[in-house]
């Protein structure tokens, strides 16, 4: 059993996070935070008083991690009824082995937690339109191919599929218009 609220204390805010990180990454972390418009619509469907946690396995090199991690934390930043912190994947190996994707260690991965430090749901490693689109074209493309096309699809969607797909784990998901 995972002892979510140790985790979380041990867990690193967006800031301290990106300021842990290498510049070669730190710089598109903070720019993609910088750049991040986060819908009314994905503020208004968290009420003020659910106190939700997204615990976010995660690492800094991460290509998906750096495309939704910062739209999270801006997210959580501009909902009283959020908050964020990080953890880095590899530094909890036991946290990661709980969430794998099939055989893999892939992230980022959110974990929702209510105000008690109960598991809600989880979300990760992509939007799942991105992740099929990932998984029928990676045996034909080369990963310099593949790669400049996730992010032109993140760039596309603004993250309003991450966000849409989190509240369904978080229970939210007749606000999202989605199935849980």
């Amino acid at each position: 059993m995972l002892e979510f609220k140790a985790l979380w204390d041990q867990a690193y805010s967006f800031p301290a996070y990106t300021d842990s990180s290498p510049a070669e990454h730190k710089g598109l972390w903070e720019g993609i935070h910088r750049l991040a418009r986060i819908p009314e619509w994905a503020r208004a469907v968290v009420p003020a008083d659910a106190k939700l946690k997204l615990l976010v396995l995660a690492e800094d090199w991460c290509g998906d991690a750096a495309n939704t991690v910062p739209m999270l934390a801006k997210w959580a930043e501009e909902t009283p009824g959020l908050e964020l912190r990080i953890l880095k994947r590899d530094e909890h190996p036991e946290v990661m082995d709980r969430y794998l994707t099939g055989t893999s260690r892939s992230i980022p991965i959110v974990i929702v937690l209510d105000r008690d430090f109960r598991e809600l749901g989880h979300w990760g490693p992509r939007p799942l339109d991105l992740q099929a689109w990932v998984m029928e074209n990676k045996p034909k493309l080369q990963k310099e191919e593949l790669y400049p096309q996730v992010r032109k699809w993140y760039a596309r969607d603004r993250g309003e599929s991450t966000l849409r797909e989190v509240l369904v784990a978080a229970g939210l998901a007749e606000v999202t218009g989605l199935r849980a």
